[in-house]
């Protein structure tokens, strides 16, 4: 079986709600408290009609999950993506919740999703389908209840069709009902370079601890879309050589180095970094195991597991994506020494930026890019340090310690507002 169809078989919620367990048990959670956090607050699941350009109608299948409300709104992506399924969404959820903990933004956890591949709608199709989604989320959403952000096949514009039809329906502009807006609809300087540039500061983090040169270190990146090619300007900046990266066409490998300028515009031109020149076509799930001293993974979730964790090669696993690596890999990879940088820590930066956006929403204020990457900066550095703080004080691994700290606060938190009525 193939990394992809490996992945297909693998119950994300049921990775979540093991991962929540072993950080439950570690905590001895009341066991009630246990059972209000391993579930979602509320899910919505609507079917909906779209009038396609053909003239025809097509209905599709949309989500939208809040799992955890304790410490704030609900925050969250939406996601374009033919396999998106229910149980999914809320695996993403749930990661949402712990992540906003992690680094100690009042948000709760909240996901959606849209079972299309929106790469065979056009644009009038595809602003069709997400204001018609939008509609019928719209009991859920609200700059004070659950905002919405971009994620897989999901972009500014999309955002900006959101924001439109929920301030059409309320009679006046809500800039802040979701994030990752264009600039020039309120949305934040540095919001598309703030998950990449979360994971970089936590590399760079990571490498002092372990005592690596980044000038001397090889990278190898794992889907090269928003996340996963900024990732791999940025770490190239602080001098580090990319060695390998794949989108989801397939991948390239040059143990000598890539220009990243030039891989990105040759995926501009092309559609597919394969066929690079100068670079050896390789497939996706191999792009994992190449040898090098860091490793991205800023695809989808499940792809790094007991049938290949012994075959990764890196030192350091950063996880830009969600969920990419099961309980089991790892496992192993804690048994083999990898330093695992955890997805609810490693990509906040992109939910630590948006909830910058949501403030300057509300405040009707705009910051610097300069201002934003600092106190991104400053709040991925803390996290970062309260979390190896945490692993060293239990001896666990940086997940485990990182589930510690979020379940603990948002335990914290459910419990002190206490069960209404």
């Amino acid at each position: 079986m193939t990394t992809e169809q490996i992945a297909a078989h693998i119950n994300p919620w049921e990775v979540a709600q093991h991962q929540f367990d072993l950080a439950a048990d570690k905590l001895n959670l009341d066991p009630g408290l246990r059972r209000v956090l391993r579930q979602p607050r509320r899910e919505l699941t609507v079917h909906f009609p779209v009038k396609m350009d053909d003239g025809s109608v097509q209905v599709f299948t949309g989500h939208r999950v809040q799992h955890n409300l304790g410490r704030g709104p609900s925050k969250g992506g939406i996601r374009y993506h033919q396999d998106v399924t229910l149980d999914e969404v809320k695996a993403l959820a749930m990661w949402m919740t712990w992540k906003c903990a992690v680094v100690g933004i009042p948000f709760g956890g909240g996901k959606g999703g849209v079972v299309v591949d929106p790469k065979k709608l056009s644009s009038k199709e595809l602003e069709a389908l997400t204001r018609r989604f939008a509609t019928e989320i719209e009991v859920l959403i609200g700059p004070e209840r659950d905002i919405p952000a971009p994620d897989v096949n999901t972009n500014a514009q999309v955002m900006a069709w959101m924001m439109d039809t929920y301030s059409m329906h309320a009679g006046h502009t809500v800039p802040g009902v979701v994030t990752g807006k264009p600039i020039s609809l309120g949305g934040s300087e540095g919001r598309n370079e703030a998950t990449a540039r979360g994971t970089v500061f936590c590399i760079v983090h990571a490498a002092r601890e372990l005592g690596l040169d980044l000038s001397d270190t090889t990278i190898a990146i794992q889907g090269f879309g928003n996340a996963g090619s900024i990732a791999a300007r940025l770490i190239s900046e602080e001098g580090a050589t990319v060695v390998a990266v794949s989108d989801s066409t397939g991948g390239i490998h040059n143990p000598e180095g890539l220009d990243i300028a030039r891989v990105v515009a040759w995926k501009k031109e092309h559609g597919t970094v394969q066929g690079f020149p100068g670079a050896t076509d390789v497939s996706n799930s191999a792009v994992l195991e190449v040898n090098c001293d860091i490793l991205i993974p800023a695809a989808l979730e499940n792809q790094i597991t007991s049938r290949n964790a012994a075959r990764i090669r890196a030192r350091v696993v950063a996880e830009a994506a969600n969920g990419p690596t099961t309980p089991d890999a790892d496992q192993e990879l804690y048994r083999r020494g990898v330093f695992m940088i955890p997805d609810i820590l490693c990509n906040a930066g992109g939910v630590t930026v948006s909830y910058f956006e949501w403030v300057q929403d509300l405040n009707r204020d705009h910051w610097s890019e300069e201002v934003v990457n600092e106190k991104l900066r400053e709040i991925m550095t803390r996290a970062f340090a309260e979390t190896l703080a945490m692993a060293k004080r239990e001896e666990c691994d940086m997940r485990t310690a990182a589930y510690l700290l979020a379940v603990q606060r948002v335990a914290d938190a459910t419990s002190i507002r206490g069960l209404y009525p």
